[in-house]
């Protein structure tokens, strides 16, 4: 199903990357493992090296203030060398969007500086509109 997204996919690539786009938001490793025990994940590691080729290949995405992957949401992703999250503290919810004006000033400051920059992601952390109108 999921593995027609890249033509390259693994079995366990692919299980992994149906694991996160099927999930309600962002799981972290462990997570997916316990997933996908009965599809003969073993440790940890399995895991690991699925992410870090769907994180190469522009399908999942790392957010760093959680310790958790999600699916991309934007086609074309893996071209892109920025992504951007608005996660809501209360209840998980995690928006992705393109950054466009944010990144061009990071790209003009990393260029006046002589900074090789390789890869941007950034993570808004607060509360979504339907949480703080629940308050």
């Amino acid at each position: 199903m999921t593995a027609h997204v890249h033509p390259h996919l693994t079995k366990n690539q692919a299980l992994v990357f149906g694991s996160l786009t099927e999930a309600e938001g962002p799981l972290t490793a462990y997570a997916i493992l316990d997933h996908l025990r009965d599809s003969g994940f073993r440790a940890p590691l399995q895991v690991y090296r699925a992410l870090d080729k769907l994180v190469e290949y522009g399908l999942v995405h790392r957010l760093e203030s959680l310790n958790a992957f999600v699916a991309c949401s934007h086609s074309g992703c893996a071209s892109h060398k920025s992504a951007a999250f608005a996660i809501c503290d209360t209840c998980g919810q995690v928006v992705e969007f393109s950054p466009d004006e944010a990144i061009d000033l990071l790209t003009n400051w990393t260029q006046d500086r002589g900074f090789q920059l390789s890869k941007t992601t950034i993570e808004l952390r607060g509360v979504c509109q339907k949480c703080a109108a629940a308050n």
